[in-house]
């Protein structure tokens, strides 16, 4: 479980078949255990080794490639790095499982002062859990819905999350993870039960 409050990023150093090699901060490197989560953009992944010069090896499921922007990543790209949380951490995000859920695009983006509004177009199956107010995660950086129309929605990127996370290299046409709010996705569940 994660909160989808990015503190660390790293590097896609290598990407051969479904295995990824991402560059990871030293500060990490002490809770990066094979058999252990961490989350990469917003996707969980089991690390599978590591080494001393700060780099993790993780694998791709087919569905994961398939249904996340990591397969397409090229290499260089930064990305958005989150340890899973520990009995006792803050909850300052909101509960994110790492469990993407979709793929959306990046249609406006408008500069607010020092902040960002970004609208979202996502895939249609999720516009039933897009509520205004509501949490979603975006790469992994939890964010509220400022509003939402059909399978659009527009977040707010204030100026800290802007430096301390890959949404800042946002441009119309990006492709970014989406996972919906687990609440929403629960009572959605409950009520069809």
């Amino acid at each position: 479980m994660f909160t989808g409050i990015i503190r660390y990023q790293g590097k896609l150093t290598k990407h051969i078949g479904n295995e990824l090699t991402i560059a990871v901060p030293r500060a990490i490197t002490t809770r990066l255990k094979p058999g252990g989560s961490i989350a990469v953009n917003g996707v969980c992944l089991t690390v599978e080794a590591g080494d001393r010069k700060q780099k993790v090896w993780v694998s791709l499921m087919p569905e994961t490639a398939q249904a996340t922007t990591l397969e397409k990543l090229p290499i260089g790209s930064k990305v958005n790095l989150e340890l899973p949380l520990r009995l006792g951490d803050p909850l300052d995000g909101h509960l994110v499982s790492g469990h993407v859920d979709g793929v959306g695009a990046v249609k406006i983006i408008q500069r607010r002062g020092n902040s960002r509004t970004v609208t979202i177009a996502a895939p249609r199956a999720l516009a039933r859990y897009l509520a205004p107010k509501g949490s979603v995660a975006l790469d992994g950086v939890s964010l509220t819905i400022q509003q939402s129309r059909g399978a659009g929605f527009t977040v707010g990127l204030i100026p800290e999350t802007i430096r301390r996370t890959t949404l800042q290299t946002l441009r119309i046409g990006s492709r970014v993870n989406i996972e919906i709010d687990i609440v929403a996705r629960y009572l959605e569940h409950f009520s069809r039960v």
